[in-house]
């Protein structure tokens, strides 16, 4: 049954490192229920509860504790990394629910960081270039939303940008455009402090990050609308 978040149980991380040290499934099986209580169940938790506070803040994204989180299990089939699980636990929520829309929340909880995101995440060939096209032409709205997103305190993620410009936009002069347009993804992040996952309050912290992140999910929704009509 679905319950309010309360926090990640104090085991969460250790649980992490000792799964990462063992990596076997054997001793993965031995400790379920650890992974259970401390970390799978309070994320199902933390998923639904977002899925209302994003609900009642009319932020378009939802999700449930069956569609939303990823396997801990690592797809190794075409991977020189054989080992079998990952060093963290994540989950999306989107406008459908699904992993398979754009303009989502992520949220990551692991052993190098644990982070939150805002992302247009390798969008579809038609959507990625009428982003573009739409930071070319329509300049004074793509300046507003970053505008928007550095008085909340963020700023697009630089990561992933090609050397050069795409084909069709060699010319745009405007050094700010020029960089945004050479983006395969648009994203925001958020830091968490490990410190603060064991509180209730971490779900204020996401959903006060996640309403400074929404002139990105505004702007690429209304682009997302050109591109699935044209």
């Amino acid at each position: 049954m679905a319950g309010a978040f309360k926090g990640f149980g104090p085991k969460a991380i250790p649980f992490l490192k000792a799964l990462d040290f063992h990596q076997s499934r054997e001793w993965f099986q031995e400790n379920r229920d650890l992974y259970d209580s401390e970390l799978h169940g309070p994320f199902c938790d933390l998923v639904e509860t977002l899925s209302e506070r994003f609900e009642a803040a009319k932020l378009g994204l939802r999700g449930d504790r069956k569609r939303s989180l990823f396997r801990i299990n690592r797809d190794v089939r075409f991977s020189k990394d054989k080992r079998p699980y990952n060093r963290h636990l994540s989950a999306i929520l989107s406008p459908d629910g699904t992993k398979m829309e754009q303009g989502v929340f992520y949220v990551h909880i692991g052993l190098e960081r644990c982070f939150a995101g805002v992302a247009w995440w390798q969008p579809a060939p038609e959507l990625l270039q009428a982003m573009r096209k739409a930071i070319v032409t329509r300049p004074a709205a793509f300046r507003a939303m970053v505008s928007s997103l550095k008085k909340a305190g963020l700023e697009l993620d630089a990561e992933g940008r090609l050397k050069r410009a795409p084909r069709g936009f060699e010319d745009v002069g405007d050094e700010d455009l020029a960089q945004a347009i050479r983006s395969r993804h648009f994203v925001v992040r958020h830091d968490i402090d490990p410190a603060t996952i064991h509180s209730s309050a971490l779900v204020d912290d996401l959903v006060d990050f996640t309403l400074g992140a929404k002139p990105l999910l505004d702007w690429g929704r209304a682009i997302q609308g050109t591109a699935v009509a044209a």
